[in-house]
């Protein structure tokens, strides 16, 4: 289960990172200037905010299975779509990436419903580290795979290939994927009991409402950690193919080459860091200071780079900066990342729906803000600092208010 949902996190990331480095050759075709690529990247975010939360419900009252696999298929609907769309006209293409944003939002929140019920407590960061870590995987994928499906196909395949992707995942997920792990066939008695007794109750009970979660400050302390995450994160998704093509000089063909080396120290490090987290866990160190430590080096780490890695001039060195960045950034999946299921583990997916709901507004503002600022002063300096100070208050805040006690039954 664990490895099926991070091979549909690998494809979401597929499908959602392709076009920033698609958009080059499309903004040349179409002639679109900084503000409009911003603006089309940020349109998928729109989508995305809109069904966070009822996603997340609808997985925790009837099933991750379901919600997770209708998610797929609708983005990848929207993906294969996309190259007629971009003819038909701009109107159309942010249509269609809207619409792909409105199926890739259910996967986080299904995903997380899915993990509360087949999940023991001490294993849960792992796992979510691990599905996280297909993240990384699937931008490496999309950026080396891009380029050279463009080179030699055209940008439009690159569109049409992934989508078939998440199409040929759903059969599988048909086949082999359950809600609960009583259903599944090949599950063994030992492993049953293990994951019983470790778990919630089978059957959630009513859930609270979201003005009940609002209420809860260390609900709005994952929800504040997830937004200035998600700042970070989205910018330099969006942008790095850019900056590493544009703002450094790297050749158009090479560009996936290049950003390989910071998205596969994340991957590594995301495993690192729940491998970590759960052994301090696991060893009676209480929860509450390790969610806290590892937002420290995650949060704490990514500042430092970002505030400096602007200045840097020399390739190699930028690169080896981002990969720092990366590694140490890893390690904020074990603070906040993994903190909805210790709050209310029975609504996990409704909570992640509701923080990446606020998690969602980022690519949206800062995507485009970030276009902008591009455009009104050329300053990728200005861009990555600006993260940078997100990060520094999105740390104070879980640091002040941040709490692994269940709050929720």
């Amino acid at each position: 289960m664990v490895a099926m949902c991070a091979v549909a996190t690998f494809i979401c990331y597929i499908d959602r990172v392709n076009i920033s480095v698609a958009i080059i050759p499309m903004a040349d075709e179409f002639g679109w200037d900084r503000a409009t690529q911003g603006l089309i990247m940020s349109s998928f975010f729109a989508g995305y905010l809109l069904t966070q939360i009822a996603g997340g419900w609808l997985a925790d009252r009837f099933g991750g299975k379901a919600v997770l696999g209708m998610g797929v298929l609708f983005w990848s609907a929207f993906t294969i779509i996309t190259p007629p769309a971009a003819f038909a006209g701009l109107t159309f293409l942010l249509a269609s990436r809207v619409g792909m944003g409105l199926g890739e939002a259910v996967t986080f929140p299904s995903i997380y419903s899915l993990y509360a019920r087949w999940l023991p407590a001490l294993e849960r960061t792992r796992a979510i580290a691990f599905t996280f870590s297909a993240v990384p995987l699937g931008t490496v994928f999309a950026l080396i795979l891009t380029p050279i499906i463009v080179l030699n196909l055209g940008w439009e395949w690159a569109f049409y290939l992934f989508g078939v992707m998440g199409i040929i995942w759903y059969l599988f997920w048909l086949q082999y994927a359950k809600t609960n792990p009583k259903d599944h066939p090949k599950i063994t008695a030992a492993e049953l009991d293990l994951i019983e007794s470790n778990q919630m109750d089978e059957k959630p009970g009513e859930p609270p409402s979201i003005r009940k979660m609002l209420g809860s400050i260390s609900v709005w302390a994952i929800i504040v950690s997830h937004f200035c995450s998600n700042w970070g994160g989205y910018v330099l998704l969006s942008w790095m193919p850019t900056y590493i093509s544009e703002g450094l000089g790297v050749d158009f063909a090479a560009v996936g080459m290049f950003t390989m080396i910071p998205a596969m120290a994340s991957f590594l490090f995301m495993n690192v860091a729940g491998w970590v987290t759960d052994r301090l866990i696991s060893s009676g160190m209480n929860v509450t200071f390790v969610r806290k430590l590892m937002q420290t080096i995650g949060f704490g780490g990514g500042a430092m780079v970002l505030a400096v890695v602007g200045y840097v001039q020399s390739v190699p060195m930028a690169i080896a900066l981002m990969s720092f960045g990366n590694m140490v950034g890893a390690f904020a999946l074990g603070g906040w990342g993994t903190n909805h299921m210790d709050i209310a583990p029975r609504h996990a997916g409704t909570l992640m729906g509701l923080s990446n709901t606020a998690g969602t507004v980022p690519g949206i503002i800062g995507v485009y803000v970030s276009g902008l600022i591009l455009q009104a002063t050329n300053s990728w300096v200005l861009v990555f600092q600006t993260a940078a100070a997100v990060y520094i208050f999105g740390l104070i805040f879980f640091l002040v208010f941040g709490s692994a006690e269940k709050e929720f039954d």
